[in-house]
């Protein structure tokens, strides 16, 4: 197989550009440096095309290796021929690869190998051919053979069965049309073990859908529910359509001898050999692509919550809210230290409200707090409603956030908080990371396994490995499209910068330690193990602010320096008014980006991405998103009437449709079919998670605490 033909065709690009990306990787580069500094070998592949290609690159070296490796098993039998070689050599996937090398792989003892130790393999051939022209009992009697084990007619027949039964499951072409065939006209029913039972699986408990529409939510569910032994999960293939097919390629003529014999072998061999694995192999193969779609869409929501935009320049007190164990503070400073930290009762069982508002306002009024970040964990809605009365009480303007707090818990128990915060307990530490969330999503929610960070589906159920690349992408992606301060990241947010693994971002924070702040990009080289390769591969998504070179504190890479300073002499600026922000209109001064970058001696790619670097240093892409909705007010779900036209933010995209905060603490479901006019497949082709929506509540149900919204005004 042409590999690289292959992700080509599959990916819709051009052979060069498949070709180009391979090569990179094959030398050690990572996807955002090849998406952010190779663009001319490229053709300036996106960091998700690089990505679904590196995933198909790996299956299919994969499958080209199990081919050798079948090739040279079956070559060692003696059995390869011609024809089956180019069966597996021309294989597009490794079922395909499987179902040609089964009659050949070593198998444990069966029916069929039994049987054929017992010499009755030449009259399976006499059935299979149709050869004879007297009753098979009077043939079945020159097998018997009491040594062996063939002690009457029927033992000889029923062994001869065995084998016919073993060989027509082994056939690859019947195995490739039954499969389709159950897929397309399959389908697949769940019932409830105990009827009378409630549980979340109460839509499934008489359930039934064609396998070819299933939707990924609900393979996982049922899969959740059958292991949860609440549901029995069955697959009903179209049987009498696939004995039929059986039974025209196993029976070539009417042979009253052998006709009625093939049939109970089909069955047999379809019911007990070939379903079975059929059926395993289908609803593998459904959760695998129902697990990459939950994964995908995990992934998207987890790149938006990462991209949400920091808000700068405020002192926030984190408040990560309790019942029993009592409220924990946090103040935290615009730079992100900590400042003050305290524990109020204002909650059941203690309900000492007022205590706890002195408390507050103090806070407020020592530190100039002027924003409020909440967690919506438990107790968050007892304690909006304090922060609501509170903020009425005082004269500074000071606005609140109820932010998602999932994983902070997980956080504040890491050996990462105990070394950050050696001093704190797991209550003040979880309170911090609550307002440094807000202050810089992204710096912060690095630190928490992606898992936990709560915008997925099923991802308990997940293969994790899987889940673990997918989501480890997607920090890494978000982090170097931002970028990060060498001065002050910290090593879990310098781990997934391009080339620097766990360790050297460690050593990168020590070597800050010991010998002060880096003044040049250059000062990397001297950090322990971080070698040219992996120099070449971060520094260009490390900033230094008010370094020695300008040129540190923006995404140029060193390896343009020269080029970005002939650039400058030529249009006639000076490196230091990149500081200054002086460069807003250079690229109004160039007429000819194909001639400028020929005399630079760079791509013409290139040679635009500094222009755009040089006119905005450093821009954050996060500037686009949508900002966080401050409250100063707070509503109830009773408050809630249908019709009513609410904003909220977008909490949660799933497959079926998205979790919208209204501002009520229970989130409301916009449902798929309610989010546009117009059809559409997936709901992340309208929403994001982090989408500030307007939507018109269509009912309350206050008893299961469920909302259900649109957003079809």
């Amino acid at each position: 197989m042409d590999i690289i033909a292959k992700l080509a065709e599959e990916l819709k690009i051009r052979k060069q550009q498949a070709e180009a990306a391979v090569k990179l990787i094959d030398e050690g580069n990572t996807i955002p440096f090849i998406s952010r500094y190779r663009k001319e070998a490229t053709g300036a592949l996106n960091d998700e095309v690089l990505r679904d290609l590196h995933e198909r690159l790996l299956y299919l070296r994969n499958l080209e290796e199990k081919k050798e490796q079948v090739l040279s098993s079956i070559e060692e039998q003696g059995k390869l021929t011609e024809e089956l070689k180019q069966q597996i050599l021309s294989a597009e996937t490794l079922v395909a690869v499987e179902d040609l090398y089964r009659p050949y792989r070593p198998k444990r003892r069966t029916r069929a190998t039994i049987a054929k130790e017992k010499g009755l393999e030449p009259l399976a051939n006499i059935i299979l051919l149709q050869m004879t022209e007297k009753p098979l009992e009077i043939e079945a009697e020159t097998f018997l053979d009491s040594e062996k084990g063939v002690d009457s007619v029927e033992d000889a027949i029923a062994g001869a069965m065995d084998i016919l039964a073993e060989s027509i499951s082994d056939e690859a072409d019947y195995r490739t049309y039954i499969r389709e065939q159950t897929m397309r006209a399959g389908k697949i029913t769940s019932t409830a073990k105990d009827p009378e039972k409630e549980s979340v699986y109460e839509m499934y408990y008489e359930f039934e859908e064609v396998l070819a529409k299933l939707a990924g939510h609900r393979i996982l569910a049922l899969n959740r529910g059958e292991e949860e032994k609440i549901l029995t999960v069955k697959m009903e293939a179209p049987t009498e359509q696939i004995l039929q097919y059986l039974e025209k390629k196993t029976i070539s003529r009417e042979n009253p001898h052998t006709t009625a014999v093939l049939k109970s072998v089909v069955e047999d061999s379809y019911k007990r050999l070939i379903a079975p694995a059929i059926e395993r192999e289908i609803r593998n193969e459904l959760t695998e692509r129902a697990q990459d779609g939950a994964i995908r869409v995990f992934g998207k929501n987890l790149e938006q919550l990462l991209m949400q935009p920091p808000i700068a320049g405020k002192v926030v007190l984190g408040w990560d809210p309790a019942f029993r164990t009592g409220c924990k503070l946090a103040v935290v400073d615009s730079t992100g230290k900590v400042l003050d930290t305290t524990v109020i009762y204002p909650t059941a069982p203690q309900n000492k409200v007022e205590e706890s508002k002195a408390v507050l306002k103090k806070l407020i009024q020592k530190y100039n707090v002027s924003l409020i970040s909440v967690g919506n964990g438990t107790a968050s809605r007892e304690s909006e409603m304090i922060i609501v009365d509170l903020l009425k009480e005082i004269s500074v303007p000071v606005q609140y956030v109820i932010v998602n707090e999932a994983g902070a818990s997980v956080y504040s128990a890491s050996k990462l908080a105990t070394e950050e915060f050696p001093n704190f307990d797991v209550g003040q530490r979880s309170a911090a990371s609550i307002a440094r969330r807000l202050q810089d999503p992204l710096a912060e929610l690095v630190k928490i396994d992606p898992k936990s960070i709560g915008v997925g589906q099923y991802q308990h159920d997940m293969n994790q490995k899987k889940l673990s690349d997918a989501l480890g992408g997607v920090v890494e992606d978000c982090v170097n499209k931002v970028g990060v301060d060498l001065n002050t990241a910290s090593a879990s947010l310098l781990e997934y910068i391009s080339g620097i693994t766990k360790n050297i971002a460690k050593n990168i924070v020590a070597y800050r330690e010991a010998n002060g702040r880096f003044l040049t990009r250059a000062q990397l080289l001297k950090v322990a193990k971080l070698g040219p390769k992996a120099y070449e591969q971060c520094a260009g998504f490390m900033r230094i602010m008010d370094g020695e070179n300008p040129l540190d504190g923006t995404s140029v890479h060193p390896e343009s320096y020269e080029a970005t300073l002939k650039l400058l002499d030529k249009l006639g600026y000076q490196p230091e008014e990149i500081r200054e922000g002086k460069l807003g209109g250079i690229s109004k001064k160039i007429s000819d980006y194909k001639k400028l970058a020929k005399e630079l001696e760079i791509g013409e790619i290139t040679l635009q991405d500094i222009v755009k670097e040089l006119e905005k240093p450093a821009r954050d892409p996060r500037e686009d998103m949508p900002k966080p909705i401050l409250r100063s007010d707070v509503l109830e779900m009773k408050d809630l009437t249908p019709g009513m036209v609410l904003k909220g933010t977008v909490r949660n995209v799933i497959d079926f449709g998205a979790f919208v905060d209204i501002g009520v603490h229970q989130d409301g479901l916009v449902h798929i079919s309610q989010m546009t006019e117009r059809y559409i497949k997936h709901p992340l082709e309208a929403v994001s998670v982090g989408d500030i929506v307007e939507v018109k509540v269509m009912s309350v149900d206050l008893q299961k605490k469920r909302i259900q919204l649109t957003m079809k005004l």
